[in-house]
């Protein structure tokens, strides 16, 4: 990767109003590490998942720290609203955790050629809860559906104390905790339960939580606060952002596993590339089902989204550079490190580096 010798302060929208330190990074990525002097400069700005958003802070200040003259923007406002405003035109990239859907993504090549889509944030999806006198809790994928299908209403049930002989389990009403905005992370959930729960939960795989009832907040932060704030409370976060809150272990198989980075990422081994999409978009089906030992099937993956074609061929520039850092070893160490985050392999990173080098401006 290209770099620069002169610095700028980074201004994030209103609507971030992200600070951040420039941490000490390691060398230039093995994609073209120029050191000094690259000429990269100019500004870019992208929207989209807020699960990415210590991912994107540790991002933005390893790839500003060594190309001083280059700003990057990136705004949380959430998976469908960072779509939207990509195919729109109104950023100049974006990050969602769930990949374009047909109509998303005829969008989007309209606009700029064919879509650049690669898996940038992998993460477990923490089932995350706060209950006075219980610290851990196992649950099947059945007993979970049931919780946040709102069959399941009290702490003691039955269910829930048959995989958890040594809990004492108060007569607590249970509130589960849903996103009220709509959200890749609520797609990925429920796309976990409707495949490892089929017969509990009878509702379609959407970004928009389809159970009225329960109490609804906005964004992760939102839904880590109505958890952490109520007692008998159960939600779904990100888990970089489940801090100090007490964690299920999902049932997979015949084990009950914990969120792990590593257990996350042993999911894209048993998964399968969804074809047809073009070339440059590595969109994937995840195995939601599985019952391989020491997987964690509840799990986002948060893709980077870009044009392959820009009109001006000094952001096409930074976007790809950016780009390139985000997949490279350095930067998703520094995801792993801010974010807890599982980095992708090698075996992917070679798989969709020419994505990335597709990237480019106008046509001469």
């Amino acid at each position: 990767m290209k770099r620069t010798t002169l610095g700028r302060v980074i201004a994030l929208p209103a609507a971030a109003a992200l600070t951040f330190g420039l941490a000490a990074c390691g060398s230039a990525n093995e994609q073209g590490g120029q050191g000094d002097g690259s000429g990269l400069a100019g500004t870019i700005s992208g929207a989209g998942a807020s699960s990415q958003d210590a991912a994107q802070q540790a991002w933005q200040a390893g790839f500003v720290k060594e190309n001083l003259d280059a700003t990057v923007n990136y705004d949380p406002i959430g998976s469908g609203g960072g779509r939207e405003q990509f195919i729109n035109g109104g950023s100049d990239f974006g990050g969602t955790d769930a990949y374009l859907d047909d109509e998303e993504l005829a969008a989007a090549q309209e606009r700029c050629g064919q879509l650049v889509e690669v898996p940038a944030y992998v993460s477990p999806i923490a089932v995350v809860f706060n209950l006075d006198g219980v610290d851990s809790l196992n649950l099947k994928p059945g007993t979970i559906a049931k919780i946040f299908n709102q069959q399941i209403t009290n702490w003691n049930d039955p269910a829930i104390a048959a995989d958890n002989p040594d809990a004492e389990l108060p007569d607590t009403a249970i509130t589960p905790v849903n996103r009220s905005d709509e959200s890749g992370t609520t797609e990925n959930f429920v796309e976990y339960l409707t495949s490892a729960a089929e017969q509990d939960w009878p509702h379609e795989v959407s970004g928009d939580w389809p159970v009225s009832g329960g109490e609804a907040a906005q964004g992760t932060s939102g839904v880590r606060q109505a958890v952490s704030g109520g007692n008998g409370t159960i939600g779904y976060i990100d888990a970089s952002q489940a801090g100090e809150l007490s964690t299920v272990k999902v049932g997979v198989g015949d084990q009950f596993v914990e969120y792990s980075p590593e257990a996350a990422a042993k999911v894209l081994e048993v998964s399968e590339r969804h074809e047809g999409r073009g070339e440059y978009s590595f969109a994937y089906d995840l195995a939601r089902d599985t019952t391989a030992d020491g997987t964690y099937p509840i799990v986002l993956v948060s893709y980077a989204i870009a044009c392959s074609q820009y009109d001006d061929a000094a952001k096409a520039d930074l976007v790809k550079a950016y780009f390139n850092y985000i997949i490279s070893a350095e930067g998703q160490t520094s995801a792993a490190d801010a974010a807890g985050s599982a980095p992708i392999s090698d075996a992917l990173r070679q798989q969709i580096q020419p994505a990335v080098d597709a990237i480019s401006g106008p046509k001469s």
